[in-house]
């Protein structure tokens, strides 16, 4: 099997370790690994399939020779470098949201789909996090009949808000057990205790950026171009793994029972779906594996076209991480 150069762009941040991580556990066909970061970063080491790696500085020059790289990198990274990764011919596949509306850019779930992986120019974008949890969750309803309209509730973990926000939770609740008080410095208030109904700045109509996204990038996603969503997203005092609630309604009524088969069936799912036991999808299950929980699935008492579910998945891994790597194992198949 050939071999590959992967470089993994931010390989010091959470995601980009996650990245290096998921490439040994999947044994993807690295021939050679590039990590790279900023300056400060550089020269230090890391360990990949047993043998020390050193990190690299990124350099419009660091992409020569390579295949696929891995972008774990804020947006202004990623625009900064993306013109030298594709003049090198390498694919960059990106996780950042700097091209994920872009027209001449595949936005790709490999579960939903794949197909579009062929129409790219030398970037492919990674979703948002709560995006990729969510479609892999009603992509199989989608099939059954269009999905013409969602209502959804993301209940968002600390990690989203990278390494920082599990930090600041716990020195919160450790502060607040002493009878301290302790000044948030990642999030807007206090976490510990408390739900915060914001992530993102106002962008449309009272909607934040993070909620828009559920739309804006389900629609190309799901191929789904007239699709409207309603989206409240929350930070929650939960160390990993996003949550969403999510209302669908379809063009036909869906039963709840042809919903069970089909995400029973579907891939990337895992239908945890029974009331009476008490068994359904919670973050602490979820993290740290790659397949979205699904359950709670009962029909919307406001419109009878509709469903109602409630869907888990590890928004470093699934959300971000396995997904760009399952892109990248879709690039190597051809």
């Amino acid at each position: 099997m050939r071999q590959y150069t992967v470089a993994v762009l931010g390989a010091t941040g959470a995601v980009g370790q996650e990245m290096i991580k998921i490439l040994q556990e999947r044994n993807f066909p690295v021939g050679k690994l590039i990590p790279l970061a900023s300056a400060r970063s550089a020269g230090k080491t890391i360990v990949f399939r047993g043998e020390e790696v050193t990190i690299r500085e990124a350099g419009d020059r660091a992409f020569e020779g390579v295949d696929i790289v891995l972008g774990a990198a804020e947006n202004d990274i990623a625009k900064r470098f993306a013109p030298a990764i594709v003049k090198a011919g390498a694919v960059f596949v990106d996780n950042s949201s700097a091209f994920r509306l872009d027209p001449k850019v595949p936005l790709i779930v490999p579960e939903v789909n794949p197909e579009d992986v062929r129409r790219h120019q030398g970037i492919i974008s990674n979703p948002n996090c709560s995006t990729i949890i969510t479609v892999t969750a009603v992509n199989a309803l989608n099939a059954i009949a269009p999905i013409r309209a969602m209502t959804a509730s993301t209940y968002q973990a600390v990690s989203g808000a990278g390494a920082g926000g599990p930090i600041e939770l716990m020195n919160e609740v450790e502060a607040l057990s002493r009878g301290e008080t302790y000044a948030p410095k990642v999030f807007s208030h206090q976490i510990a205790y408390n739900l915060i109904p914001q992530i993102g700045g106002e962008q449309f109509e009272g909607y934040t950026s993070e909620e828009m996204k559920m739309q804006n990038e389900g629609r190309k996603i799901m191929h789904l171009p007239e699709l409207k969503v309603s989206c409240t997203c929350v930070r929650v005092p939960v160390v990993r793994s996003h949550s969403i609630c999510v209302s669908c309604r379809f063009d036909v009524p869906v039963s709840v029972e042809q919903a069970r088969q089909a995400i029973a069936q579907a891939p990337g799912c895992k239908l945890v779906d029974d009331l009476a036991s008490k068994s359904y999808p919670m973050p602490l299950d979820t993290s740290d594996q790659d397949l979205v929980y699904v359950g709670r699935i009962r029909p919307d008492l406001t419109d009878e076209k509709g469903l109602c579910l409630w869907c888990c998945g590890d928004q470093v891994r699934k959300g971000a991480a396995t997904n760009a790597i399952q892109i990248a194992e879709l690039l190597v198949k051809g």
